[in-house]
C-alpha cells in the first residue's frame, strides 16, 4: 500500500480515507446500537409526545381560566 513517505500518491490517500471512514462508521453504529444507551434513546424518542401532552394540559388549563 504505502511505498514510503516520499512516494505517497492520491491512491494511498484515498485508501487511508476509506479505512478511516469505515472505522468511524463502525464506531458510530456500535455507539448507536449499544444496549447501554437504549433507555436514553427510548426516552428521547418519546420527547415529541411529551411536548404534545404538556401542550394539551396547558391548553385545557387556559380554557378553564377563560370560562371562570
Amino acid at each position: 500500500m504505502f511505498r514510503g513517505a516520499n512516494n505517497m500518491d492520491i491512491s494511498d490517500l484515498r485508501a487511508l480515507a476509506t479505512v478511516t471512514t469505515v472505522i468511524a462508521f463502525t464506531g458510530v453504529v456500535w455507539w448507536a446500537y449499544s444496549s447501554k444507551r437504549k433507555s436514553r434513546f427510548d426516552e428521547a424518542a418519546n420527547l415529541p409526545f411529551a411536548d404534545d401532552e404538556q401542550h394539551e394540559k396547558t391548553s385545557q388549563d387556559q380554557e378553564k381560566k377563560d370560562h371562570e
